[in-house]
């Protein structure tokens, strides 16, 4: 799901907060208004539309970048893999979602809106009678000017605003408890469209998983959760238990790995795994969107949620053989990254990089990271990885440019850190497996551990989705010590020069 929050992108964006203290009278901040888009231009874009399930990833392949100056033909508010929420319905949600009173909302502004979110087709009476009546709009103005609550606004009026939980405490700060609560809100938003689209109960569900950026505590234990509980608790989960996982952007593929290993124990018959979203990566890349004339696509929420159960004979099946892992020796080295968590478990397998249908890394936007001067990030790895794949012989060097395509996906995820990491093709991969197009995908989490100070280490994660009851590889009339003695030659011819070469 998504969710349209222009107003956040001023006020809660840490590139407009940072810009507002060391130069708030910079241009920037007084162009930015004029760059921010509607909900219906958010609603007609395409990648958010890919995002929803409305449009393909080949839809999107297929139409020629930019995309930001296109308008999507069927552009629709909600999609089979979710919704894109205005954004005067999710900050009612995040009232719902605070159970500590401290999003107070201006009582003409619930009045006006809370019809809305009652007609929205996942909000069912449990989550409806949470909403507040509100207070007089003179208290939230007095508690955002002297109590030093964060303010919420639509269309740039004050309407709200989230109180501190705490006096001194910075963890429970105003600024983080309003991150926190967009965080569960998002969260919650895809926890209640998940269960519709899997077609099980809430009841169903034993064990929820968080693996979002974000952590919640106080100053004992600043980081010690729990979001998922939380989450499972508004969206009415109750016989769900669950806890967090966190690994930066590489999270959600921990996270699903960890699932599918619960469920494969038997553990729990039935997990979920789940993510909100970050308002700190809004606008994040705004100066240069700005710079360069684009609208603010940096504008929207994201959150998702997986459902992961016991083996029904149809659905696509986790492979928990096929798994690949960044280690601690593994270092830096983009060659060797890709190794550990693409070549590494293919070897393990006895498969070709080829027997992989499709490849999900970072599927970041590129209408977003390419003015910013990132590039291409989806294409970058597909890049490597086919370099790999031509060192070791699975295919050859003039199919460089073709395994992208056949191999590769067009990123349309927004860059909101772990959101990107893989996770946005699963949908999108039951489908294509159940339909015959690929036998396998392969679902690749990176996170930089640098970030949090501690280590500097980068890590990764990777995990195989196949047709249930899997598939063998083809011998092609090749034995299987033939087979050992080529993957050792290409192993050992692999060298420093690989991307190089791979140019």
């Amino acid at each position: 799901m998504m969710v349209h929050t222009p107003d956040m992108v001023l006020h809660n964006g840490t590139t407009q907060t940072t810009e507002r203290i060391v130069n708030p009278d910079s241009e920037y901040l007084k162009e930015l208004p004029n760059h921010l888009r509607t909900y219906e231009q958010a609603l007609s874009y395409y990648p958010n539309q890919v995002y929803i399930g409305n449009k393909t990833p080949d839809d999107l392949t297929a139409l020629p970048q930019p995309w930001y100056d296109k308008e999507c033909d069927c552009a629709a508010r909600y999609g089979k893999f979710g919704q894109i929420m205005p954004q005067e319905e999710f900050i009612l949600l995040m009232q719902v979602c605070d159970v500590f009173d401290l999003v107070k909302l201006d009582k003409n502004f619930v009045a006006q809106h809370k019809g809305s979110l009652a007609s929205n087709e996942i909000i069912d009476e449990g989550i409806l009678s949470r909403v507040k009546d509100g207070i007089a709009p003179e208290e939230v103005a007095r508690l955002v000017n002297e109590d030093h609550a964060e303010p919420l606004y639509h269309n740039n009026e004050l309407v709200g605003c989230a109180a501190r939980a705490h006096d001194i405490d910075v963890n429970l700060s105003a600024h983080v408890m309003h991150e926190n609560i967009v965080s569960k809100a998002s969260s919650v938003l895809a926890l209640l469209h998940v269960v519709k689209s899997a077609g099980i109960q809430k009841e169903d569900v034993e064990y929820v998983i968080d693996c979002a950026e974000e952590a919640c505590g106080d100053m004992n234990q600043r980081g010690g959760g729990n979001f998922a509980k939380s989450t499972a608790e508004i969206a009415g989960f109750v016989n769900a238990t669950g806890s967090d996982t966190r690994s930066f952007c590489a999270g959600p593929a921990h996270a699903i790995v960890e699932a599918a290993s619960l469920v494969a124990a038997g553990a729990y018959k039935t997990v979920v795994v789940t993510a909100g979203g970050c308002t700190a990566k809004l606008g994040m890349n705004g100066k240069d969107h700005v710079k360069k004339g684009l609208p603010i696509l940096e504008d929207m929420i994201a959150g998702f949620s997986v459902v992961i159960t016991q083996d029904n004979g149809t659905d696509p099946a986790i492979n928990l053989g096929i798994l690949g892992r960044h280690t601690v020796g593994t270092g830096s080295a983009p060659q060797a990254v890709i190794s550990s968590l693409v070549t590494d478990p293919l070897d393990r397998a006895g498969l070709k990089v080829t027997d992989i249908g499709k490849f999900s890394p970072e599927m970041q936007n590129p209408d977003i990271t390419k003015p910013a001067g990132a590039g291409d990030v989806p294409l970058s790895n597909y890049k490597m990885i086919a370099a790999l794949a031509v060192k070791r012989g699975d295919i050859e060097k003039a199919d460089l440019a073709k395994f992208t395509v056949e191999h590769g996906l067009t990123g349309w995820a927004p860059t909101q850190g772990h959101i990107p990491s893989g996770v946005p093709y699963l949908g999108f991969a039951r489908e294509d497996i159940l339909s015959g197009k690929i036998s396998r995908a392969m679902i690749i989490g990176k996170g930089s551990l640098f970030l949090g100070r501690m280590t500097n280490l980068f890590d990764g994660v990777s995990f195989v989705v196949e047709a249930n009851g899997g598939t063998e590889p083809e011998a092609a009339g090749v034995s299987e010590e033939e087979v050992k003695g080529m993957i050792a030659k290409a192993m050992k011819e692999f060298a420093a020069t690989l991307l190089a070469q791979a140019e």
